[in-house]
């Protein structure tokens, strides 16, 4: 006799109810009640799901980041000149130098909507590889577990990929140029101090934030939005969650 089956025996003769006065559907309900039906969440079903999951979103997600103005138009991700070369930009827009640093800036953009597409085939081995333990530790996560999972799985593979995109697209477009010309031209100024960044590392590191920020905010839909539960799978698994 399987376990299911001992189980409702044993909730019947509790409730003093004859097994002759029930039927096939209403032990099958019963079932389900117990939690024991064909709807449990087994451990491949788990990691199923998880995985369809973060492969819709990293695919939403490197869509949206890696097309025209993905970064530049999106100002949750867009990149701005780094923080400890703000007095830079503050000190050569004072001395007419802000369409320089608006195109600059442009230009770091567009540097890591090229790089983004770069994304897919590692998200794809990081989801591949994936665990069972994995898979149950993000269930019960928060709400961007799943993308932490991703962040700690790839971000050096990541930084690998995108970085010689970046380098050919800055120099494609003349960022890497423009920034010593910028340097350069601030440092020429009187009472300045010497402001030194390796921008691709910037670069590379702004791209993979803004990355990660959009992951996480598909994960959320996914997780909260039963819009968003697009197959029979992902409304198993994170409905039932």
């Amino acid at each position: 006799m399987s376990r299911i089956l001992r189980l409702i025996f044993t909730v019947l003769l509790l409730s003093s109810i004859s097994l002759a006065q029930v039927s096939a559907s209403q032990l099958g309900d019963i079932a389900k009640r117990l939690g024991l039906g064909s709807n449990n969440l087994t451990d491949s079903k788990i990691s199923a799901g998880l995985k369809q999951a973060l492969q819709i979103g990293a695919e939403n997600s490197v869509k949206l980041v890696g097309r025209k103005d993905g970064y530049f138009a999106n100002n949750a991700i867009k990149i701005f000149m780094p923080k400890n070369l703000q007095p830079l930009e503050k000190g050569l827009r004072m001395v007419g130098y802000g369409p320089k640093i608006d195109g600059f800036v442009l230009s770091m953009n567009r540097s890591a909507e090229a790089a983004a597409p770069a994304a897919r085939k590692i998200f794809v081995d990081a989801i591949t590889s994936m665990s069972i333990d994995d898979a149950r530790h993000i269930l019960s996560g928060g709400d961007t577990a799943a993308t932490e999972y991703f962040k700690q799985k790839t971000t050096p593979q990541l930084t690998a990929a995108f970085r010689p995109v970046v380098d050919k697209t800055m120099a494609d477009n003349g960022v890497t140029k423009q920034y010593n010309t910028l340097v350069s031209q601030y440092k020429s100024l009187p009472f300045t101090k010497s402001q030194n960044l390796d921008i691709t590392d910037y670069v590379v590191g702004k791209a993979l934030d803004g990355l990660f920020f959009e992951v996480g905010e598909e994960e959320k839909k996914i997780r909260k939005d039963p819009a968003k539960q697009t197959t029979d799978l992902l409304k198993q698994v994170f409905g039932h969650h």
